[in-house]
């Protein structure tokens, strides 16, 4: 009796929780709950300070890299 008695009570505690989980809620329905639009989002800060972006960014490798530097370097 003692070692089935603890393995009982333990699956009738099982049972008593999930078994109305199961089943459909009682509480709110989707009648029940008040869906409001969110708010917009704020724009984005600015953290350029005004400077104007590139139109195409470049990979950045070594090719391009010579390329900028001797683009940088004072023509003799």
């Amino acid at each position: 009796m003692k070692k089935t008695l603890f393995p009982g009570l333990l699956a009738a505690a099982l049972l008593a929780f999930t078994l109305p989980s199961c089943g459909p809620s009682t509480g709110e329905t989707e009648e029940d709950i008040a869906t409001n639009a969110l708010p917009p989002l704020p724009p984005a800060p600015d953290t350029t300070a005004g400077a104007k972006q590139p139109e195409q960014y470049r990979e950045l490798n070594s090719v391009n890299a010579t390329e900028d530097i001797k683009k940088m370097q004072p023509q003799m």
